[in-house]
């Protein structure tokens, strides 16, 4: 997985290619921690992410957590695939997907 990441104001940018699983979401965790501490936005754009897993997941789940009591988590570009695997597990109702 790769991961791009921009930072403007106070908003926190990253761009992930690839898969999110148990393998990479420990990359993303180690990137977002210091982003979750610095930013007051977290915008995650997804247009290149073809797969996720419950590790990815749960990563998402804590990020969505501590922004949610500052400026908030937006996902964009999110594919059918795993616009299906936030509609299982209930994500949808979790997450702000643009």
């Amino acid at each position: 997985m790769t991961i791009n990441q921009t930072s403007e104001n106070n908003t926190v940018s990253l761009a992930l290619t690839g898969r999110l699983d148990t393998v990479t979401a420990p990359q993303l965790e180690a990137a977002l921690e210091p982003a979750l501490k610095e930013a007051q936005e977290l915008r995650l754009d997804f247009s290149g992410l073809e797969y996720i897993s419950s590790a990815g997941l749960r990563v998402l789940l804590k990020a969505q957590k501590l922004m949610s009591t500052r400026g908030g988590m937006k996902i964009s570009g999110v594919n059918e695939v795993i616009m299906e695997v936030f509609e299982i597990t209930g994500f949808t109702d979790i997450l702000t997907i643009e």
